[in-house]
C-alpha cells in the first residue's frame, strides 16, 4: 500500500469513529429526554380509575342529619342576611358619614354637594331619576356616580333613604 492509502484509510476511520461516537451520544440524550417528558394519560383510563375509587353509597343519618342539614341552612340565610351594609339600617345620615361623605362634601369626581347649587340643581331632575342614578350608576359631563356608590352590599331601599336625606338636608 503506498503511503497516501494509508493516510486516507486512517483520516476515513477517524470520520467513522466520529459519526458512530455521535450516533450513540444522540441515542443516549434522546433516551434521557425520553424519560422526562410525561407520558399522555388517556382520558378512558383516568375515568376508569375515578369509577373504581368513587364511594359506592352514601349515608344516611336519619333525623339528626336532617337537623343538621336545616341548621346549616339557617346559617347560611343569616350570613345572607347580616351581609347587607351597615347592618340593614335605613338612617340615610349613618349611610352618608360612612360613604358618601367622601365625595359628596368635597366634590370630588364632579359629586354634588349638599348645596342648593349643587345637589338642588340636580333635584329638579326628579326624585325617581336620582334614585335610579344612585342605584345604577350615572356618568355625564359633571361628574361619575358609582352604583350604589360603590358599595354592592347595600340595598336599593337603603340609597333611596340616603338620597332622601341627602335631599332634605340640601343647606
Amino acid at each position: 500500500m503506498r503511503n497516501y492509502d494509508l493516510d486516507f484509510l486512517k483520516k476515513f476511520s477517524m470520520v467513522i469513529g466520529f459519526l458512530a461516537a455521535l450516533t450513540v451520544s444522540l441515542i443516549l440524550f434522546a433516551h434521557h429526554l425520553q424519560g422526562r417528558v410525561p407520558a399522555e394519560v388517556d382520558p378512558a383510563t383516568v375515568q376508569r380509575q375515578l369509577n373504581r375509587i368513587a364511594p359506592a353509597g352514601a349515608v344516611y343519618a336519619g333525623q339528626t342529619g336532617a337537623a343538621a342539614q336545616a341548621a346549616a341552612v339557617a346559617a347560611a340565610a343569616a350570613k345572607a342576611a347580616s351581609s347587607v351594609a351597615y347592618g340593614g339600617t335605613m338612617d340615610g345620615s349613618v349611610i352618608f358619614n360612612n360613604l358618601c361623605t367622601g365625595c359628596h362634601t368635597s366634590g370630588a369626581g364632579g359629586a354634588p354637594m349638599l348645596t342648593a347649587a349643587g345637589l338642588g340643581a340636580r333635584a329638579s331632575k326628579g326624585v325617581e331619576t336620582l334614585h335610579k342614578h344612585a342605584i345604577k350608576g350615572f356618568q355625564g359631563t359633571a361628574g361619575v356616580m358609582p352604583p350604589k356608590g360603590g358599595n354592592p352590599a347595600l340595598t336599593d331601599d337603603q340609597v333611596k333613604a340616603t338620597v332622601d336625606w341627602m335631599l332634605a338636608n340640601v343647606k
